[in-house]
């Protein structure tokens, strides 16, 4: 915009790094040469020796694979407080940082937690050594660090994870301290990653699937405890909404209690559909868990929400029954609820709501959905194939 309005010889991004270097006495227009000119970002390694810190950067890749990038990376850090901050430039592949002009106790070093990134504001990701990480994990279980930072070392150690950079036993650890976390957005990332770390355990370790859900189960069961079913006087908007995602969770990962706890409300609620126990906030959790308890030979709950589905007027109550109807562990259901997705009972905009099947559902809504596609496929084929000189055909090619 800016550009258009000056003119592009007036606008120069180069001159604009010049004048904050000069302003700065930074190597501004160096460092963001290395960052506009080459795709990618960088993750630092940080390790104490000593009374220093080591760093290291390679490019980040999510395949895990190595690549041959190199920034000018600004780092922030702290060091045991957000009163003990500094800032340094990574200028090459490797640096160290000695931390004794820093700290006035010369041994907080060798025990204090060290962050690096500050709240989540440099474009890159950060590795710790063992030593490093555990120290973080109780700055995180005593509430040292802000929700910001706390999102990002989460972020960061499942994407390294995912990348094959770090193991699955350092994620779940780290996963451990946030035990009493209530910040919506780490506690939402905290789920989510929850929820893939189980798909991919299914594959990948099924031996130890259970093992890993009775952890996720301990770890959001704390929370269940102080969030409760029932809302509370004065609380946030978030706090009502983390509600439900905490009792979604533990319907799926299979808690017994919060199984038979969701049953009963939502029998009352059949009974009565203005019954206070059962309040908006919790229904999606609530008929994901009656989902959870579905088979062939026990189908009460589906044809249950299918009964509520079709005499609601409320768009909302269709939405919250069409995302939980695939959330059965049996595949016959599942086929069936997709099936349901197709019919006229349902806009075709609202389909798409009910294709986040439950992870014992994956087989049969693939197959599924690839007989769907292979039928249109053909058709859409035959149909350009006599208009190919239409611009619609030229656009599609």
């Amino acid at each position: 915009m800016l550009q258009s309005y000056l003119g592009a010889e007036c606008f120069q991004t180069e001159d604009l790094w010049a004048a904050l270097e000069e302003g700065s006495d930074e190597p501004v227009n160096k460092l963001m040469n290395s960052w506009t000119r080459q795709k990618g970002y960088p993750v630092i390694t940080v390790e104490v020796k000593d009374q220093k810190l080591v760093f290291e950067q390679s490019q980040f890749l999510a395949s895990g694979s190595h690549g041959d990038g190199q920034w000018i990376v600004p780092i922030t850090l702290c060091c045991g407080s957000y009163d003990v901050c500094m800032n340094f430039l990574l200028e090459s592949k490797s640096g160290t940082l000695d931390m004794k002009e820093f700290l006035s106790d010369k041994s907080n070093l060798a025990s204090a937690w060290v962050k690096l990134n500050v709240d989540q504001t440099g474009f890159y990701r950060v590795k710790y050594d063992e030593d490093l990480a555990a120290r973080l994990q109780h700055a995180i279980e005593n509430k040292h660090l802000s929700a910001t930072d706390r999102y990002g070392i989460l972020d960061d150690s499942f994407s390294l994870c995912m990348a094959r950079q770090q193991s699955l036993n350092s994620l779940l650890n780290l996963m451990g301290a946030y035990r009493e976390e209530l910040e919506y957005t780490v506690l939402f990332n905290l789920i989510n990653i929850s929820y893939k770390v189980e798909r991919i355990a299914a594959d990948a370790t099924p031996e130890l699937l259970e093992y890993i859900k009775q952890f996720f189960v301990s770890l959001f069961l704390h929370l269940e405890d102080k969030l409760g079913w029932e809302p509370k006087t004065g609380e946030s908007h978030l706090d009502a909404i983390l509600r439900g995602e905490v009792l979604t969770a533990l319907a799926v990962f299979g808690h017994d209690l919060t199984l038979k706890e969701a049953s009963r409300r939502f029998c009352a609620f059949l009974d009565d559909r203005n019954t206070p126990v059962l309040h908006p906030d919790i229904r999606k959790a609530v008929y994901v868990a009656v989902m959870r308890k579905v088979s062939t030979s026990n189908r009460f709950g589906y044809e249950s929400l299918l009964r509520v589905y079709r005499e609601t007027d409320l768009s909302q109550e269709k939405t919250r029954v069409l995302s939980s109807l695939t959330s059965s562990p049996n595949p016959n259901i599942i086929l069936e609820a997709l099936n349901f997705l197709l019919s006229s009972e349902v806009r075709p905009q609202d389909a798409v709501l009910g294709l986040s099947v439950s992870r014992e559902g994956r087989e049969i809504a693939w197959t599924w959905l690839k007989f769907a596609s292979f039928e249109k496929a053909k058709e859409i084929e035959e149909f350009f194939a006599s208009h190919t000189n239409s611009k619609i055909a030229r656009t599609l090619k």
